[in-house]
């Protein structure tokens, strides 16, 4: 019989499929539903934070300008999960054909999602989008792979 850890942890994984499955279908309503209200991001575009389930979508909103369609990859998800917190990192991939018809394979981003329980959904409250830093050059190094 599994722990109720690892029921979380099941149930937090597939708010991750959910992510994906609402990117590749540019679905801002199934998105804003995996998302604490409150949620702090700190996204690969400026500023430097978005504040609240707006500002988050906005992002995702700004994504789908851009793609004709779009697909979201996920490597090496790990969890840590706590009876109402939890934290995971993994490596992302967003690519597919842009509005103008261009292939794009994308770049792989270090992602790091914080969840919280709340009322019995795991949301997630605060997630890290972050490239590599080149510091001689002081850009961020986009074509490494896990």
């Amino acid at each position: 019989m599994p722990t109720q850890r690892e029921i979380d942890e099941a149930k937090i994984r597939q708010q991750v499929d959910k992510i994906v499955e609402g990117l590749r279908d540019k679905d801002l309503e199934g998105l804003k539903r995996l998302y604490a209200t409150d949620v702090v991001s700190f996204d690969v575009e400026p500023p430097l934070q978005h504040v609240g389930i707006e500002a988050k979508l906005k992002n995702w909103a700004n994504a789908f300008a851009f793609f004709q369609d779009l697909t979201y990859e996920v490597r090496d998800l790990t969890f840590t999960v706590g009876d109402d917190v939890a934290f995971g990192h993994c490596f992302g991939r967003l690519s597919g054909t842009l509005k103008n018809g261009t292939a794009t394979s994308g770049m792989w981003v270090r992602a790091t999602f914080c969840f919280r329980k709340i009322d019995g959904n795991w949301l997630i409250a605060h997630d890290q989008v972050s490239v590599p830093l080149d510091m001689a050059s002081g850009k961020g190094v986009v074509d490494l792979e896990p």
